[in-house]
C-alpha cells in the first residue's frame, strides 16, 4: 500500500511538473511573441492582434497622411533617417538626409527645374523610386539629372502601391508636367493593389491605410479610403467591415498568421524564428551592455534571419501574380491611357527588393512574363526590367551587393543607382 501510494505521488509529481513546464513554456511564449513579433519591423511570421491600441504619441509622428492616398511625402521638409549603424546611446554614425521641394518632390541637386530643357523627366512609384537609405545626391533621379543635364522629379512614396503611384500621378502632374513619366515599382506591389490596410499583410504597418482599385466587368473602380482625418486612425476596429471585405490579405495572409493559443506552437514554427530571436536577442544585450559582442554582427545576422523568415510571403506574392495579374495589368493600362491624354511616354519599370532577390536568382522573377504581356497589351509603353541587367541579379552569393550594405539594408545602394541611371540612359535616350 505505502509502495503503491508512492508511485501515486511521484505521477502526480510528474503531472504537476510538466503542468508547470508547459504553462512555463506558454508564459515565455507569449512574452518573447510580444517582444519580437509585435510592430513594424518585427518577425514577418505572425502577429498577435488585429486591432492593437495606436497611441497619440504613434499618431503624432505621421507627419505624411494625406486624406486621398493614405500618406504622400509633404513638401519643403528635409528629415535625416537613423540607419542603424551604431549601437543605441552611441552617437549615429551614419545617417542620410530626404529634402524635398515645393512640388513635394525629392530634392534633385544635379539640376533645377528649367522649361527650356530638351527633356522633362518626372518619376512616380515606391521607396524604390524614392531611393530610400541613401541621400539626396545618390538617388537614381539625381545620377539620371546628371547625366542628361536635365531635372529630375522624384515623386516616390514609401511602400506605395502602383495603384498609389498612379493616383499621385494624376493629382501632381498638371501642377509638374514632363515629357517622360517613369512609374518605378518592386514586384511587392502585387500585394499593395490587393491592401487597403497595411497590417493585414505587412504586420505591424498599423497607420498605413490605403484606397485601392476593383475590377468590376473589366473596368477599373476606385475604393477611397474611410480614413479623411489622421485621428480617424485612433479609431480603426470602428471600419473593420470596411478593411475586411476590402482588403484580400485579410483572409488569405492575416488570419492564417494570427497567433493562438498554444503560443508556442507559433513561436517555435518555423525554425528559423529560433535563430531571428537568438540575433534579436542577443541585439538587445548589446544594447542595454552598449558594447559589441565579439565575433558576431547581430544587425546583419538578424536582418539576414528576417530575409528568410520572408519567403512564404515572396511565394504568396508569386501566386498573386498566377491570381490577381489582371488587376496589375488594368492599372498599367490606366497609367498608359494617362499618358495618351496627357502627351507623354509612359515608362514603367520593375525594381527587386532583396527579400525577393536569393529566391528569384534560382527561380527567376515572381512576376513571370509580366512585362512581355504589357509590351505586347500596350504598344506606346516603354517597359524596363531592372534585375535582368544586373548579373549579380541571377547569382544567389552576389545579389546582396546590389543593396546598402548598413541598417535596414533592403535599398539599392548609391553604386546600383548610378547603374539604374546608365540603364535609362541607353533604354530611353541614346
Amino acid at each position: 500500500m505505502v509502495e503503491t501510494d508512492g508511485r501515486r505521488t511521484r505521477s502526480w509529481a510528474t503531472l504537476g511538473a510538466a503542468a508547470g513546464s508547459a504553462v512555463g513554456l506558454e508564459l515565455l511564449s507569449r512574452r518573447l511573441l510580444r517582444r519580437y513579433g509585435e510592430g513594424l519591423n518585427s518577425m514577418p511570421t505572425v502577429v498577435l492582434e488585429e486591432f492593437p491600441e495606436i497611441d497619440r504619441a504613434l499618431l503624432e509622428k505621421l507627419s505624411s497622411f494625406d486624406a486621398e492616398l493614405g500618406w504622400c511625402p509633404q513638401p519643403e521638409q528635409t528629415k535625416q533617417k537613423d540607419t542603424g549603424d551604431h549601437l543605441p546611446g552611441e552617437e549615429v554614425r551614419t545617417v542620410v538626409e530626404y529634402s524635398t521641394d515645393e512640388y513635394g518632390s525629392r530634392v534633385c541637386p544635379a539640376a533645377d527645374r528649367d522649361e527650356s530643357t530638351d527633356i522633362s523627366i518626372s518619376t512616380y512609384g515606391d521607396s524604390y523610386c524614392f531611393c530610400r537609405e541613401v541621400d539626396d545626391d545618390e538617388t537614381f533621379q539625381h545620377h539620371l539629372a546628371e547625366k542628361l543635364d536635365t531635372h529630375v522629379g522624384n515623386y516616390g512614396g514609401g511602400n506605395y502601391g502602383l495603384d498609389q503611384a498612379l493616383m499621385r500621378l494624376q493629382r501632381q502632374y498638371p501642377e509638374d508636367p514632363t515629357d517622360y513619366v517613369i512609374v518605378l515599382v518592386t514586384a511587392s506591389s502585387i500585394a499593395r493593389i490587393l491592401s487597403v490596410w497595411k497590417h493585414y499583410q505587412e504586420f505591424g504597418n498599423v497607420l498605413a491605410v490605403k484606397p485601392r482599385y476593383r475590377l468590376d466587368d473589366g473596368s477599373l473602380e476606385s475604393v477611397e479610403t474611410p480614413i479623411t482625418e489622421r485621428e480617424d486612425l485612433l479609431d480603426l476596429e470602428d471600419h473593420a467591415e470596411f478593411l475586411r471585405s476590402h482588403d484580400y490579405h485579410y483572409d488569405h495572409w492575416f488570419k492564417p498568421h494570427l497567433a493562438r493559443f498554444p503560443y508556442a506552437t507559433d513561436l517555435l514554427a518555423p525554425p528559423e524564428q529560433l535563430r531571428y530571436l537568438a540575433a534579436a536577442g542577443l541585439e538587445d544585450v548589446e544594447g542595454r551592455l552598449g558594447v559589441s559582442l565579439p565575433g558576431i554582427d547581430t544587425a546583419r545576422a538578424k536582418t539576414r534571419s528576417g530575409v528568410r523568415l520572408e519567403q512564404p510571403r515572396v511565394r504568396y506574392h508569386e501566386e498573386l501574380y498566377d491570381r490577381k495579374a489582371d488587376l496589375f495589368e488594368a492599372i498599367v493600362g490606366e497609367f498608359v491611357d494617362y499618358a495618351d491624354q496627357e502627351e507623354f511616354t509612359p515608362v514603367f519599370a520593375i525594381a527587386g527588393q532583396l527579400r525577393y532577390a536569393a529566391y528569384e536568382a534560382t527561380h527567376g522573377p515572381i512576376y513571370g512574363d509580366l512585362l512581355d504581356r504589357l509590351d505586347e497589351r500596350y504598344p506606346i509603353l516603354e517597359t524596363i526590367d531592372i534585375p535582368r541587367h544586373f548579373e549579380e541579379a541571377d547569382d544567389p552569393e552576389a545579389v546582396e551587393s546590389l543593396y546598402v550594405q548598413r541598417g535596414e539594408g533592403g535599398h539599392y545602394s548609391s553604386a546600383t543607382n548610378e547603374r539604374i541611371a546608365d540603364l535609362l540612359v541607353a533604354e530611353l535616350f541614346d
